[in-house]
């Protein structure tokens, strides 16, 4: 279940640091708006640097939030496992909140939104069902933390086995996180995905930006026995997470010496870690006689004792705690405790093993191939292994922790362009076929893949003359060359090379010798 809600390319940090001064620092992408605005004190920006496909849409019904009003749809093609990617520019080592919105508005001409996956780099981030929320007028959004790896940042929509119709988003955000928020979590190995941030007995709209100077959204939580507390002022810089003070102007509170049993959140979740912040922070003067004391529980397992709750505010948390089905939190006053018990507020999220990543030099040498195309296909976005359901059309890959390019298939794609020299880089590569293209130019040299057992080249418009230091490749069996414009001649170190199969017939060779091995 998802919480419910009623740019342009940033060539320097200094352009980011100037939007900061405005808003959180970050990137905000309305998806599928053609221009940028300004919305409650936010700048938006139109999605078209960020993202190579898709169609931009406007709905046709009214809408109150303005970025709800158009979405990017990505095609289904009866394509499964095909992923389309947002690429932004990030500071590699900083801590990015990473919210996705949604609103249907019945674009795809069906009563109920698709069911899709979304995925952020190589990580397998959530299921995104918003047929609830929509059914009740409501768009969803998804929130998680995540460390930037690198100099960019992937977040992309795929399709799964029960996607029926375009996969589509409304709205992609970037907010940088400070060092402090959430500082327990490995980031390196792990991601955290929000299932629940509330301010406890409040009933107002969302709490968030400029109370939150992190634009983080805390819902209301409100039950009759709630008390409002007016003319608080907690300083929340002792609190790591950094919430906003607004949170402790509101309670969730028993009568004198009772528990309190909160179920929070309301509805079952799988099995698996979670991470949970829950603050606190007393209504009374610090002068008062005696403190408040409370025991923690979360499903009858003691999750803190002794909380010494002050005016100025604590929190509790644990990094990784297992939680399966519904939760219930009860809060005890303990035998020396003076009052009741009371909570203001309470973060939950999934922890997510991290997928891993494709080793750099990997992903930057199929950049540079996919730049050397005029129609590379249309999921070369994001991380070109992982999800390892969603990796890149034609492209296969290794086992184990380093994970390398190993082949290359895009026989008969209609692909344009030239084969660029960054091949080369790929030194895993066992087999490439590009067979049935329209691809021209020269052959760059492939000396450097050593373990290459297969080039399949044939049926494109390639020119010039043959390295012969494709004679240097000591694993080459399969050579086919056959239909394109080579001349020259057929380099001697490849004629009569043991084991190789080397077909060139429809080119204008010069052979110095007949050989067997050639046709």
């Amino acid at each position: 279940m998802s919480p419910s809600f009623p740019l342009l390319f940033f060539l320097s940090l200094l352009s980011l640091l100037s939007l900061s001064l405005s808003q959180p620092r970050g990137i905000l992408i309305d998806c599928g708006a053609t221009v940028g605005s300004t919305i409650d004190g936010l700048e938006w920006l139109p999605d078209g640097n960020f993202v190579s496909s898709g169609t931009p849409r406007n709905l046709t019904m009214p809408v109150l939030v303005p970025i709800l009003s158009t979405v990017r749809s990505f095609p289904l093609e009866n394509n499964l496992n095909r992923k389309f990617c947002y690429e932004v520019q990030v500071f590699r080592g900083a801590k990015y909140l990473v919210r996705t919105t949604y609103f249907y508005g019945g674009i795809n001409g069906r009563d109920s939104p698709p069911v899709f996956d979304q995925i952020v780099d190589g990580t397998l981030w959530r299921v995104v069902n918003t047929t609830e929320d929509y059914a009740r007028n409501m768009s969803s959004y998804y929130e998680g933390v995540f460390l930037a790896q690198g100099k960019t940042m992937s977040v992309c929509i795929a399709a799964n086995r029960f996607t029926i119709s375009d996969p589509f988003i409304s709205a992609l955000e970037f907010v940088i996180l400070g060092d402090s928020l959430y500082n327990s979590t490995d980031f390196g190995k792990y991601g955290l995905s929000l299932v629940a941030r509330h301010s406890f007995g409040y009933s107002g709209p969302l709490i968030r930006y400029p109370d939150d100077q992190f634009d983080r959204f805390w819902e209301p939580f409100d039950q009759s026995d709630s008390t409002v507390v007016s003319n608080r002022n907690i300083s929340v810089s002792g609190f790591w997470n950094l919430p906003p003070s607004r949170i402790f102007d509101t309670k969730l509170t028993s009568g004198q010496s009772e528990a309190l049993e909160l179920r929070w959140p309301s509805w079952p979740l799988p099995s698996t870690m979670y991470y949970i912040a829950l603050y606190f922070a007393d209504d009374r003067d610090s002068s008062f006689e005696g403190s408040r004391v409370l025991n923690i529980s979360i499903n009858h397992v003691t999750y803190f004792g002794n909380l010494n709750v002050t005016p100025a505010g604590v929190t509790v948390f644990a990094t990784q705690w297992p939680l399966s089905g519904l939760t219930t939190i009860t809060l005890s006053p303990t035998a020396n405790s003076n009052g009741g018990s009371s909570i203001n507020a309470g973060e939950v999220f999934e922890v997510l093993a991290l997928g891993g990543r494709t080793t750099t030099r990997d992903v930057i040498a199929l950049e540079t191939i996919k730049n050397s195309l005029q129609n590379p296909p249309l999921d070369w976005n994001g991380d070109p292994c992982l999800p390892r359901e969603y990796r890149w059309t034609g492209v296969t890959c290794s086992e184990g922790p380093r994970i390398r390019v190993i082949t290359i298939n895009l026989t008969s794609m209609g692909l344009v362009g030239s084969l660029s020299p960054s091949v080369a880089r790929l030194t895993a590569l066992t087999g490439i076929w590009l067979g049935n293209n329209s691809l021209s130019g020269s052959l760059p040299d492939l000396s450097s893949l050593k373990i290459l057992e297969i080039l399949h080249l044939e049926d494109n418009h390639f020119s010039g003359e043959i390295p012969s230091s494709l004679g240097d490749i000591g694993r080459l069996q399969e050579l086919f060359l056959q239909n394109n414009n080579f001349t020259g001649q057929i380099p001697s170190n490849l004629i009569g090379k043991s084991g190789l199969n080397i077909q060139t017939s429809g080119n204008d060779f010069l052979i110095p010798s007949p050989s067997p091995g050639i046709n």
